[in-house]
C-alpha cells in the first residue's frame, strides 16, 4: 500500500507473509538441491478461478515451467505455501484450497500468524478440498512430504501477530 506521499505502508498481514517467506524460501531451497524449485509469487491457473491464484511460496515440480503467460498449472506444482490472508478475507481461504485441489496441488500449506500454526493439507479430491489437514505449531519442524522426498522447515522464527515483542514461541 502506497500514501499520497509515495510512501510504502505494509499492514500487518504483508510484513508476516513477508517474513514467512524470507524464513521458508532458502530452507526449502537448499533442500531441493536442484530437483525443481522454490518460487515466491508465482501466478497459478487454475480452472475453478478465473484469473488464477498467487501463493507466497510454490515448489515446481522437477522440469515444469511456465507456459507463454508466464503461468503455471496446477499440476506443475508440487506444493503451496500460503500465510491466512487478512480476517476480512476469510472466505478467500476456503476457495483457495477447494481451487488448489481441483487444480492437481498436492500439498497446500497455510501459515496462521495470529494462531501461530502452520496446516498442511495432503490428498486432494479433484472435486476440490484435501482430505487430510495436519497442525503444526510454531516452534515444530514442518514435514512436507513430496512426490519423491519430504522437507523439512523450521518454524520457530515465523511471525506470531499480536505476541509482544520477544522470541517466538518455541524459539
Amino acid at each position: 500500500m502506497r500514501t499520497t506521499d509515495g510512501k510504502v505502508i505494509m499492514a500487518p498481514q504483508d510484513i508476516s507473509r513477508s517474513k514467512v517467506v524470507l524464513g521458508a524460501a532458502p530452507q526449502i531451497e537448499s533442500q531441493l538441491a536442484g530437483r525443481g524449485e522454490i518460487l515466491p509469487d508465482v501466478a497459478v491457473d487454475l480452472p475453478s478461478v478465473p484469473g488464477g491464484l498467487v501463493p507466497a511460496l510454490a515448489v515446481v515440480a522437477p522440469g515444469a515451467g511456465p507456459d507463454r503467460r508466464g503461468r503455471y498449472r496446477g499440476s506443475d506444482l508440487e506444493a503451496v505455501l500460503d500465510v491466512v490472508p487478512r480476517p476480512d478475507q476469510g472466505d478467500d481461504l476456503a476457495r483457495a484450497l477447494r481451487a488448489y485441489a481441483a487444480g492437481g496441488v498436492p500439498l497446500c500449506v497455510v501459515v496462521d500468524p495470529v494462531e501461530a500454526v502452520c496446516t498442511v493439507h495432503s490428498d486432494p479430491q479433484r472435486t476440490g478440498g484435501y482430505r487430510e489437514a495436519e497442525r503444526v505449531p510454531f516452534g515444530n519442524d514442518l514435514y512436507l512430504p513430496l512426490a519423491d522426498r519430504t522437507l523439512v522447515v523450521e518454524t520457530a522464527g515465523f511471525p506470531v501477530e499480536g505476541a509482544p515483542p520477544g522470541p517466538t514461541p518455541g524459539a
